[in-house]
């Protein structure tokens, strides 16, 4: 059975994951060490987009707003900007030791910068509903 995370704890995965991922990236790294846990915080990362499309029905369904209904249109937007980011994040996984110049461009991608822009917009718009 898989673990039930919940929307706002996916949120503090992806934005912590981020905001790490900024520093780790200016500190021009040609390798992850065990010293940094930049792995672990991409891991996170790709966990928390692998539930937030569930944990985000699952606050819309509990919203008491009468916005339910483009809550969940554009759910399935957010869902698509998970896709791809997710892809992004699990491709620098796959990277045998992670360097900052890879974090950059990760950080740099559209993808990561929409799914960043879309969990912002919906999450306010579940907090006023």
């Amino acid at each position: 059975m898989k673990e039930v995370i919940e929307f706002r704890a996916c949120v503090e995965a992806i934005e912590g994951g981020y905001e790490f991922m900024l520093a780790y990236a200016a500190q021009g790294r040609d390798k992850e060490s065990a010293s940094t846990p930049v792995r672990g915080h991409l891991e996170s990362m790709s966990a928390a987009l692998g539930s937030i499309g569930a944990a985000v029905e699952r606050e819309i369904d509990a919203a008491a707003g009468a916005n339910k209904e483009q809550l969940t249109a554009y759910a399935s937007v957010l869902e698509d900007d998970v896709s791809r980011a997710k892809v992004a994040v699990d491709v620098v996984l796959s990277v045998p030791s992670i360097g900052s110049q890879v974090v950059d461009n990760l950080n740099a991608s559209i993808h990561l910068r929409a799914l960043l822009t879309s969990i912002f917009l919906i999450d306010e718009a579940l907090r006023v509903s």
